[in-house]
């Protein structure tokens, strides 16, 4: 089987999205070796990142246009290159395609929270996302929460819908020596004893109530808060300077993003993982975190109460005073973070790359 996979999105930020395709990716080249991969770009630098054996091939289709190269470049090239399945690590697929597709659904906060989410952004979403649900033969949702939605306002048919979960890199897994631990902690000017947030910063991520609960109750047990990640200037500019506003400015680190392979080490130097999301889908923090011993406080709904299983802390995200109270039952029950450490542990178990492009491969071969 001749699979193409649309890769238009790899120059974005190394959010959630790219981290999945990125590892995704290579699992899926090496189960997948009796099948051929046709890898579509749109730019001329980013190819060879992933050839590592003779069964892929990079199309490069220089169109600026998203829309156009969606919806022309891609499916003459997939005619022209003979493709059986194509497939899209996000959202988005040719209307008018001329052979089988599937795309993944990372999450439908624009219709949960809509608020959250710019006009321009909700309308493309409106008109555009149901008609790729519609046309699609398979669509792959990212955890139960996103299957459930996607039955709600996609009207999605049922049988389309196959739920496979991310995972985690197996670095997460194996704990990292005294001295790489040592010399990150140096290298970043990290202080003994923090609580992390990881992610992108914008409404979803409730981040203004969880300084808040942080400022609550951080400080005054010693704690400071570091943030790895970044911020949408568009939604959330204001909560780049929530730190200096609420007088924390010493007790909150802003690393920015990092490489992808230095976060095992943080989650190990951390007392615990803060995610206290008004909306998640499927959050690759929750799983690494759990991958890797580090305790977590996070929402009571949606994916991270699915993804966390018993396995956190769980608090009303709309609530600071429930944030601030799981924050402190964290910081100050030191049984209760080993508990969690390993409870998580147990639950990350089963979720590997590995794992998830077996099923993802499985349901493109179901296509064909």
């Amino acid at each position: 089987m001749r699979i193409g996979i649309m890769l238009r999105h790899l120059p974005q930020h190394p959010g959630g999205v790219v981290v999945y395709t990125k590892a995704l990716l290579p699992e899926l080249f090496k189960i997948g070796s009796a099948h051929e991969f046709i890898l579509f770009y749109q730019q001329q630098s980013l190819p060879g990142f992933l050839s590592t054996t003779a069964s892929l091939r990079d199309v490069v289709l220089p169109v600026p246009s998203r829309l156009i190269w969606d919806q022309v470049a891609v499916p003459v090239a997939a005619k022209r290159e003979g493709v059986d399945v194509l497939f899209n690590p996000k959202y988005s697929i040719p209307l008018l395609a001329g052979c089988r597709t599937a795309w993944v659904c990372h999450g439908l906060d624009w219709y949960v929270m809509p608020w959250a989410s710019r006009r321009v952004d909700r309308l493309s979403h409106s008109l555009l996302v149901p008609q790729y649900a519609r046309k699609a033969d398979a669509i792959i949702a990212v955890s139960e929460t996103v299957r459930e939605h996607a039955l709600q306002h996609l009207k999605v048919e049922p049988e389309k819908l196959h739920v496979v979960h991310s995972g985690a890199h197996e670095g997460f897994r194996v704990s990292g020596t005294p001295e790489a631990r040592r010399a990150l902690q140096e290298r970043l000017d990290l202080p003994d004893r923090f609580v992390l947030f990881v992610g992108a910063l914008y409404p979803p991520k409730n981040f203004t109530r969880l300084m808040k609960a942080y400022k609550a109750v951080g400080p005054s047990r010693g704690y400071h808060l570091v943030v790895a990640g970044g911020t949408d200037r568009f939604l959330a500019a204001h909560e780049v300077d929530l730190g200096r506003m609420l007088g924390l400015r010493n007790w909150v680190h802003k690393l920015g993003w990092l490489p992808h392979d230095e976060l095992p080490a943080l989650y190990s130097l951390a007392t615990g993982l803060l995610m206290p999301s008004l909306y998640e889908a499927c959050p690759l923090p929750i799983i690494e975190a759990m991958a890797a011993g580090c305790p977590i406080v996070t929402s009571d709904r949606y994916g991270t109460a699915e993804l966390a299983g018993g396995a956190a802390v769980e608090v009303d995200p709309e609530s600071v005073e429930s944030i601030a109270n799981g924050i402190a039952r964290l910081l100050d029950d030191e049984q209760l973070r080993r508990d969690l450490a390993a409870r998580g542990r147990v639950r990350a178990a089963s979720m590997t790359w590995e794992n998830t492009a077996r099923q993802t491969l499985s349901v493109l071969e179901s296509l064909h």
